[in-house]
């Protein structure tokens, strides 16, 4: 008999630890992020400032920052590149994808991605005249 009060405290404790911290409820009233997942089909533009950063339009509002992991050579002077998806044509981490670009002299090379992420209205209207696609 003194096992089932014990099996009753572990069950709570298991379904309090399920729920989350505390403040980690999801609210009605409190805004979700904006989904970072597009699909490749949905780009319209690039522009790449220098050979470490890509910023990409997607639909017509949408401008996504590229963080190439290492010096993509050639990538600012490039005037075709391609965003390929790893899986399914939907990007949503820096993982899903890498660039291929052609570099002077290299050929085509791939360029891992190190980091990605969706502008807001302010940030797209500060970049560059140069940085926006």
């Amino acid at each position: 008999m003194t096992l089932r009060p014990l099996a009753l405290i572990a069950a709570a404790a298991l379904a309090a630890m399920a729920a989350g911290p505390a403040g980690s409820v999801d609210r009605p009233d409190q805004p979700k992020p904006p989904s970072q997942c597009f699909h490749t089909s949905m780009i319209n533009g690039f522009a790449a400032p220098d050979d470490e950063n890509l910023y990409i339009r997607v639909g017509v509002n949408d401008v996504y920052h590229f963080t190439m992991l290492t010096h993509c050579q050639d990538l600012d002077w490039d005037q075709r590149v391609a965003l390929v998806a790893r899986s399914g044509g939907f990007i949503c981490h820096a993982l899903d994808a890498e660039v291929v670009a052609r570099a002077t002299g290299l050929g085509r090379q791939r360029c891992a991605i190190k980091s990605m992420e969706k502008l807001t209205p302010a940030e797209i209207a500060a970049l560059p005249k140069h940085a926006k696609p």
